[in-house]
C-alpha cells in the first residue's frame, strides 16, 4: 500500500468517502455538492459541507467551513497536524486559509479548471513567497466527485 506523508491511500479514500457523504448532503439541500472532512492525528474533528446558498454566504464553501469547526473543536487556529479532505479542488479563498491555518496536507478528488489554486490555475500550497507551504494528494476519488458535480448541474439545467 502506498504512503503519502505517512498516510496510507486507503486512509486517504476513507476519508474522501466521508467528505463525498457531506457533498451528497449539499446536494440534497440544494447546494452544489462540495464536501469536507478535517482530520488531525488520526480523528475526524470536523465535517462540513457547501452552505453558500443556504447561508446567503459567498465564505460558506465547504472546506473553509470545516477548518472553521476544525479550528473550534480543537481549540486553536493553527491546523498543523491536519489534513483537509475535499471533494473539489480548493479555490484561492480556500488555499490561502490552509495556509494562514498551517495545514500540513490538502487531498482533493476532482480538479477545479476554472478556480482550482492548489495546482491548477494556481498553485497556493507551494508559493515560497508565502509563510506556509503544505503537501498536496490529487485525484482521490476523483471519478466520483465529479459526478456528483456533473449530475447536480445536469439536473439544475434540465429544470430551467
Amino acid at each position: 500500500m502506498a504512503e503519502n506523508n505517512g498516510v496510507a491511500e486507503k486512509d486517504d479514500e476513507r476519508y474522501m468517502r466521508l467528505a463525498l457523504e457531506e457533498a451528497e448532503i449539499a446536494a440534497a439541500e440544494g447546494e452544489v455538492p462540495i464536501g469536507a472532512v478535517v482530520v488531525c492525528d488520526g480523528e475526524v474533528v470536523a465535517r462540513a459541507h457547501n452552505r453558500r446558498e443556504t447561508d446567503a454566504d459567498p465564505s460558506a464553501h465547504a472546506e473553509f467551513a470545516a477548518m472553521v469547526a476544525a479550528a473550534r473543536a480543537l481549540g486553536r487556529w493553527r491546523l498543523t497536524g491536519c489534513t483537509v479532505y475535499v471533494t473539489l479542488e480548493p479555490c484561492l479563498m480556500c488555499a490561502g486559509l490552509m495556509v494562514n491555518a498551517r495545514v500540513d496536507r490538502c487531498v482533493y478528488g476532482a480538479a477545479d479548471p476554472k478556480g482550482g489554486a492548489v495546482g491548477t490555475l494556481y498553485d497556493v500550497s507551494h508559493d515560497e513567497r508565502l509563510n506556509h507551504e503544505f503537501e498536496v494528494t490529487s485525484g482521490v476519488l476523483a471519478d466520483e466527485a465529479a459526478t456528483l458535480l456533473r449530475d447536480f448541474f445536469r439536473a439544475r439545467r434540465a429544470k430551467r
